[in-house]
């Protein structure tokens, strides 16, 4: 079993199993959606000694969590599921990381991200060219992003969080085409 040299933050204990099926890892446990400051205080520990990984559900907390914590330690590193690998099929009322497979994980942990300090000019990303890709706006707009961020492992994206998370992660206009290219998109549809 891989060993992750990182601490992961994860919400809650059965996070922290599902984690632990798939990898050897230790964890941060934010016990749901609240961030104590002595649960903050561990982390920014962490990020200084070993560097972590932000590791939250593909629904609104998670994407809260994942927030707040990038907002007081910016040099985390954020790996994503799908919802599917989330348990979207399981008959439940949420999705989250403990219903993910030990395959999933592994992958999402082999493909994290770190935000850069200054990203500004690294992608080179305009709303315009989201547009004429036919993600911003149009009938299928909302399921191509989803194939998209699914495919750059984003996490979940509404319109304005995938140019913001795009630019967040320094993905230029190229990377965006060869992955709609990949998933049998068109390069571009001017007139969606």
């Amino acid at each position: 079993m891989n060993r992750v040299k990182e601490v992961i933050v994860v919400e809650g204990r059965a996070d922290t199993e599902a984690i632990r099926h798939a990898v050897d890892a230790d964890t941060i446990e934010t016990n749901g959606s609240a961030l104590p400051e002595e649960t903050l205080a561990a982390i920014q520990l962490a990020a200084q000694t070993r560097g972590v990984i932000v590791f939250t559900d593909p629904d609104f907390n998670g994407e809260r969590l994942r927030k707040l914590i990038a907002a007081q330690v910016p040099d985390v590193k954020h790996a994503f599921l799908t919802k599917s690998e989330a348990g979207l099929h399981v008959k439940h009322h949420s999705l989250g990381i403990e219903y993910a497979q030990p395959d999933d994980i592994q992958q999402a942990l082999s493909q994290v991200y770190t935000l850069d300090k200054e990203p500004s000019g690294l992608s080179d990303i305009t709303r315009a060219d989201l547009r004429k890709l036919g993600l911003l706006a149009g009938a299928n707009a909302a399921s191509k992003r989803q194939a998209l961020a699914e495919y750059l492992h984003l996490g979940y994206v509404n319109g304005k969080q995938l140019y913001s998370r795009l630019h967040m992660f320094g993905l230029k206009l190229i990377d965006v085409q060869q992955a709609l290219l990949s998933l049998g998109e068109d390069k571009g549809k001017e007139n969606e």
